[in-house]
């Protein structure tokens, strides 16, 4: 194999060689498309099951409020305190178009602590609250 070395005259070829640099770049692609998903996985909660529900996409501009088992609060996977939650909420609404909060609570949280929730957000004026569910498959439909 031979290398050219410029033009018919033996001048000195000025091409840059971009091989490495379309390497990299698609090992850092490869690298971005296995972690993203794991970013967006939030708080680690059992949604409840239902029947009636519309798939909405999670994206991150939506302000989202977890009850877990064990009474605990977070916003957008923040753990906060009961006290600081709506501040650390509409904080977090400022600055989106979509004023909706979604609050996901555990099944196996105390009815009263997302009840408590729902209650203080709208004392602070928040309307819009959505429930987030997991959809029931059909064998378990069949099986109820």
């Amino acid at each position: 194999m031979s290398m050219s070395t410029g033009g018919s005259k033996g001048g000195i070829k000025a091409d840059i060689n971009v091989t490495p640099l379309v390497d990299i770049m698609l090992v850092l692609l490869i690298i971005m498309m296995l972690i993203a998903p794991l970013l967006q996985k939030g708080v680690n909660v059992q949604l409840p099951l239902a029947d009636n529900t519309t798939e909405k996409p999670d994206t991150q501009d939506q302000t989202v409020v977890a009850v877990d088992s064990q009474r605990q609060l977070f916003v957008n996977s923040i753990p906060v305190s009961e006290r600081e939650a709506v501040d650390r909420i509409k904080f977090a609404l400022e600055e989106k178009a979509e004023r909706i909060v979604y609050l996901k609570g555990d099944t196996d949280a105390p009815y009263g602590a997302i009840m408590s929730m729902m209650d203080k957000l709208r004392e602070a004026g928040i309307e819009n609250v959505a429930l987030i569910t997991e959809t029931r498959k059909k064998a378990d439909a069949g099986g109820n």
